[in-house]
């Protein structure tokens, strides 16, 4: 298998309606296993969140991240992604997440690390685009003078990479160590205050509403390695729907790493 370039793939954009975090989850593997066998052309997807959850990796412990009653009186769905990495605190309005469904041609011979940066490099750009100095930080985080921007996740299966990421746009810092532990006992002896400052949100470094970030986002990835329009097709979603009902609304799924 030779590497392959951006610009040698015809990229699609998927770009929908607000979603459920167990339906975005089964999006994913379904879409990865779709470009991976060939029937979907590699493609960039924006989520849109329908409701706030915590994400948490595929090798985490529920327990140990996430503390449940927290969770529920805030009315915050847990759900466990394919890909490893740590947990993610998801709301609606204040987060920017996308995936890339990319054939595993595309980041043949790169280590984590480098398929990591490279995957990502048109997000520092248009960040740069939008006055914000950015860098990828070993192994998977994005961040800036003003602290931590997001956080990426990948997962090779199939013949496809997919690599996904989670940007905040704005946080609420206060009930976001409510509900993760790890970020509690990170943050615990320095106070709340400067949990706002390790993650620290778009809004506060652009200026500029959510959709104008994501707007940025999209025309820069069309730029630089060009984008179609195009939708999640109906067998696709069939087959998302039922895994969003059966696997990963499973406790079984959620609690796996008990």
């Amino acid at each position: 298998m030779m590497r392959t370039d951006w610009r040698d793939h015809d990229w699609q954009l998927i770009h929908t309606i607000p979603q459920s975090p167990t339906l975005h989850m089964a999006l994913d593997d379904v879409l990865t296993h779709e470009v991976g066998a060939g029937r979907r052309k590699p493609t960039l997807r924006i989520w849109e969140w329908a409701a706030p959850a915590v994400v948490i990796g595929r090798f985490q412990s529920l327990r140990n991240e996430v503390d449940a009653d927290a969770a529920s009186r805030h009315g915050i769905e847990v759900v466990r992604r394919v890909s490893g990495g740590g947990a993610m605190f998801i709301e609606p309005g204040n987060t920017i997440t996308y995936s890339i469904y990319a054939p595993q041609s595309l980041v043949k011979g790169l280590s984590f690390q480098e398929a990591y940066a490279f995957l990502d490099a048109w997000v520092l750009e248009a960040l740069a685009e939008l006055g914000i100095k950015a860098w990828y930080q070993p192994l998977n985080d994005i961040t800036s003078e003003g602290g931590k921007i997001a956080g990426a996740a990948q997962v090779h299966r199939g013949g496809a990479v997919l690599h996904h990421v989670t940007m905040a746009y704005d946080i609420d810092a206060s009930k976001m160590l409510d509900v993760l532990r790890i970020g509690r006992e990170k943050l615990s002896d320095k106070g709340t205050t400067s949990a706002a400052k390790r993650v620290d949100p778009l809004r506060s470094q652009t200026g500029l509403p959510r959709e104008a970030v994501i707007a940025r986002m999209i025309a820069t990835f069309r730029r630089l390695h060009g984008l179609a329009d195009d939708h999640v097709r109906a067998d696709e979603l069939v087959q998302a729907e039922a895994l969003a009902q059966t696997k990963f609304s499973s406790p079984a799924w959620i609690a796996d790493v008990a």
